[in-house]
């Protein structure tokens, strides 16, 4: 008989956290001072339907048996920002006088609150851990076909024993020196044998035939059937099915910002630039203008075509670091570079020659976090040679970037470190998130006082 899985995980994780919500919702109402003037049952309604509508908002009792757990405390994390709007609006709505102590203690509480359900979800997730290890709440697999990423599926499951998977075996019509639990004939027997949960086809090994055979089987039987794709076939890691009226088609990956969330990536990129632009560069311009017109002839402001979004050309904004040369659409900057000036040294290696760009992003032809824009010479040079490289350009180029806070700062030395950038510039536009940019531009913040020896 099948049974769901996990069946009490949802609701218990559900109950415990309403149980620590309203103990800090009580210990908040019985502190002197706190509230006044307002009916405790509204109050305690009011957070519960808050709660409730912050978790569905954001799906984070939506956890899977492959869930990890720094995805988890980043959802806790997201839910307590949502959270902490709502009881602010609710204050609001009801007019009560928000006085510092009142506004103290409401920090103090949902501080006390996310570090509970932090610790809570902590104990509850590596406890299930322990549990699967020890043979709990398992659900029993077999694989049918012998292909490379069926073979490493198998390790996975038998390796990663805390994700509660029993592998049973392969299932096989093809000859092979490996055991074998039978032929894909054997499959409906043994699945009633052992209470089967989930069978996982590897399509390339198998007829259109025989997977349609299975389907029928698996949903006949209330079995779980999944696909492991062609290993023969690069499909990437984001494969995302989309809809066309009632026909079924895989994307290689989905682009966060040709959605309606690109919206929110602008508004981003419009506030921080705006701010910046204010109250950073209108004073930096004329007081760095200053020190470069006195070092060299020559604009103050730098502007390189470089390629951007959908591989089109726009004028890049930097401070001038260097004396005015020819060479530079033609020759990166390098250890020692003549070409360089006193003021361009410094404001290089703190990367105040980028501020300028602001602008750029201000105009729309940049992005405060993205693939940093490459000068054309770059981008026909290794666009030739490196797999995957135009990927970058699905996407505006950012003021700085994932790759850049990892290291892959300066001049490129060669093949092997532009592949290094481009596998986090796919990384990026393929795990895109608000938090994600604002992590970034944190790291660059801090890695500008730090000293990177590939930045001349």
């Amino acid at each position: 008989m099948k049974t769901r899985y996990s069946s009490y995980l949802r609701p218990s994780t559900i109950v415990l956290d309403l149980l620590i919500l309203n103990l800090w919702l009580y210990l908040f109402i019985i502190l002197p001072d706190a509230i006044r003037g307002i009916e405790v049952v509204n109050f305690l309604l009011m957070m519960n339907l808050g709660w409730f509508l912050s978790a569905n908002i954001l799906g984070i009792y939506h956890i899977f048996r492959l869930t990890k757990f720094t995805r988890i405390i980043k959802d806790i994390l997201k839910q307590m920002l949502v959270f902490s709007f709502m009881a602010f609006a609710f204050f609001t709505i009801y007019r009560i006088n928000l006085s510092e102590n009142l506004v103290d203690y409401i920090f103090q509480m949902l501080f006390f609150l996310a570090n509970s359900v932090i610790l809570l979800r902590a104990l509850s997730y590596f406890f299930i851990k322990r549990y699967r290890i020890l043979g709990g709440n398992f659900r029993n697999v077999v694989i049918v076909g012998m292909a490379e990423n069926a073979k490493k599926l198998a390790d996975f499951f038998e390796s990663r024993r805390e994700y509660g998977y029993r592998f049973q075996g392969f299932f096989s019509n093809k000859e092979t020196d490996l055991p074998l639990l039978g032929n894909i004939d054997d499959i409906p027997a043994f699945a009633e044998k052992i209470n089967l949960h989930q069978i996982y086809c590897n399509v390339g090994e198998l007829k259109v035939e025989e997977i349609n055979k299975l389907i029928r089987f698996a949903e006949n039987n209330l079995i779980e059937i999944k696909f492991i794709p062609d290993p023969k076939v690069d499909y990437g890691q984001n494969l995302v099915l989309q809809y066309y009226d009632y026909i079924p088609v895989f994307a290689l990956r989905e682009i966060p910002f040709q959605t309606d969330i690109k919206w929110v990536k602008r508004g981003f990129d419009i506030v921080f630039s705006s701010f910046v632009i204010i109250f950073i560069l209108s004073w930096l311009i004329p007081i760095l203008g200053i020190f470069i017109k006195l070092e060299s002839k020559g604009p103050i402001i730098f502007k390189q075509k470089r390629n951007g979004l959908n591989n089109g050309e726009f004028e890049v904004y930097k401070f001038r670091s260097m004396y005015t040369n020819g060479f530079s659409d033609k020759k990166q900057t390098s250890v020692n570079d003549q070409r360089l000036t006193k003021i361009g040294k410094f404001i290089r290696r703190t990367s105040i020659d980028e501020m300028p760009q602001f602008i750029n992003v201000f105009l729309g032809s940049m992005s405060v976090v993205g693939p940093r824009p490459h000068p054309i010479f770059l981008t026909d040079q290794y666009a030739k040679i490196i797999d995957k490289y135009m990927v970058r350009h699905f996407v505006k180029p950012g003021v700085t970037g994932l790759a850049q806070i990892k290291g892959f700062r300066g001049e490129v030395q060669g093949a092997e470190q532009m592949r290094n950038r481009i596998r986090l510039d796919k990384f990026y536009i393929e795990n895109w998130s608000l938090l994600l940019d604002i992590e970034i531009v944190i790291k660059t913040f801090i890695n500008s006082f730090k000293r990177n020896q590939n930045v001349y």
